[in-house]
């Protein structure tokens, strides 16, 4: 069944379906709230011209009452001992803020099991680096700058998209571990196994783990 992207329903749908972690999409809000939040406005999901910038987390919610907070997504995560990787969104106006807010929340929240923070932006991922060297983090890669970002990086993962696998298989001989973003068919989830993958981001893990043998 489907469910909005980012909302409380989709991630217990996740945990009905057996997924092993949550991933997540974080913007920081006008009143410096962390909100789940994948776009800079608000227009794709709900109509809305709103930036989430230049927006508090009220006004986001009185728009969008199904809008999460990160702190709730750590909760869960925390009380269903699931896995979290969460994407820090750039470029924004707040620059660095969102990942020294998220780091914050971090330290305060110890009982998750594994948790990445993840980021296309080499910038961020140095920043959270320098702040808190024993964070995981993954550079996710793109098409304009992935050779450079994974040259570069001193990320401990890489994260390329399921195209970009499929057109360098080479990069699963990489020594850093590998996730790989979003894996929805069969036959592209049968790839990642076979090239030893190590975290399939997917929309449907229960389908996932039924093509790859998991009960």
């Amino acid at each position: 069944m489907h469910h909005p992207e980012l909302t409380m329903a989709a991630y217990k749908a996740a945990i009905d379906d057996g997924a092993d972690g949550f991933e997540c999409d974080v913007r920081i809000t006008k009143d410096n709230q962390l909100v789940l939040w994948h776009d800079a406005d608000m227009q794709r999901i709900c109509g809305d011209s709103a930036l989430i910038a230049n927006s508090t987390l009220s006004e986001i919610k009185d728009i969008y009452p199904e809008a999460m907070t990160l702190e709730e997504l750590l909760i869960l995560a925390r009380d269903n001992k699931k896995e979290l990787a969460i994407e820090t969104k750039h470029p924004v106006p707040t620059g660095s803020a969102v990942e020294k807010a998220v780091l914050t929340l971090l330290a305060q929240e110890k009982a998750v099991a594994d948790i990445y923070i993840m980021s296309f932006s080499w910038l961020a991922l140095e920043k959270v680096r320098l702040i808190s060297p024993q964070q995981k983090t993954v550079a996710l890669l793109d098409k304009r700058f992935g050779g450079l970002m994974r040259r570069f990086t001193s990320a401990q993962a890489i994260g390329p998209g399921i195209t970009t696998l499929r057109e360098k298989p080479e990069l699963s001989r990489d020594e850093r571990k590998l996730f790989v973003w979003t894996v929805d068919d069969a036959h592209d989830m049968r790839f990642c196994a076979s090239k030893g993958v190590d975290v399939l981001i997917t929309n449907t893990p229960s389908y996932a783990r039924s093509v790859l043998g998991y009960h």
